[in-house]
């Protein structure tokens, strides 16, 4: 069975589901990779510049997926808005969680 990883919330509010296993667009595309190079976005809680080119219907931009997004783009993502409050991320994926003031 598919690991499904918690939906990553951001110190700023925004939120997304990362996924990476054998049957989510990702690379590997398998199951406990060590390491992914990229992974699968779902139903981000807003329209996200940086996650556009690979969005899988743009006239549903927070109703659809996101195929193959390296991770790098997610790590920066996750920066943008202030880092990970809640969620977990697949290996590759650099979670920065937000430092607690």
């Amino acid at each position: 069975m598919d690991y499904r990883y918690p939906r990553v919330v951001c110190a700023d509010g925004f939120s997304m589901s990362v996924q990476a296993h054998d049957s989510a667009y990702c690379s590997p595309r398998a199951n406990n990779a060590q390491k992914y190079e990229e992974v699968e976005i779902g139903f981000p809680s807003s329209v996200e510049p940086l996650l556009m080119e690979h969005c899988e219907d743009i006239d549903r931009p927070m109703e659809t997926v996101y195929a193959y997004v390296p991770v790098q783009v997610v790590t920066n993502v996750i920066a943008k808005h202030g880092g990970m409050v809640e969620g977990e991320t697949p290996p590759g994926v650099a979670p920065l969680i937000a430092s607690r003031r």
